[in-house]
């Protein structure tokens, strides 16, 4: 058996899953499905773009960090029954993968009716096997947005 971290970064994208896992835009796909579930406030597609365990975190601006897949998914439940539609424009976005796990930080500038403004955020994919599932959001406002 070939340990994963004695090969050439090309042959470590199927050393450990049988599957290519490292690569930039599979991650950053991920990362696209979950601003278009936000954005559609699809709790549905927002359920498949998540891993659904106790490792899961999630801060929203301005809230407590949310831990495990009840808490977090009921914070979508909520923010997605209110009534203020948002539009992302993301900007500034980075693409970093180690292994099985990737990280995406981008600027969310937010357009809404009542909101707007700009939140750095940084979003942490797992590969599970068959695809990658975020485990964390994290939403800092910058400069005193959203």
């Amino acid at each position: 058996m070939t340990v994963a971290g004695s090969l050439a970064p090309a042959e470590r994208k199927f050393a450990k899953y049988g599957a290519r896992i490292d690569t930039e835009e599979d991650v950053r796909a991920a990362n696209a499905r979950f601003y278009e579930a936000f954005e559609a406030r699809d709790i549905d597609a927002m359920s498949e773009v998540w891993e659904h365990s106790d490792r899961v975190v999630c801060t929203h601006p301005g809230w407590q960090t949310l831990r495990g897949w009840g808490a977090v998914s009921g914070s979508w439940f909520a923010l997605f029954r209110g009534d203020n539609q948002l539009q992302f424009i993301l900007t500034n976005e980075s693409v970093t993968i180690e292994g099985d796990v990737g990280w995406v930080t981008n600027d969310e500038n937010l357009i809404g009716e009542r909101i707007g403004g700009t939140v750095a955020a940084l979003n942490v994919f797992v590969f599970d096997g068959e695809r990658w599932r975020m485990v964390a959001h994290h939403g800092s406002p910058v400069g005193g947005a959203a």
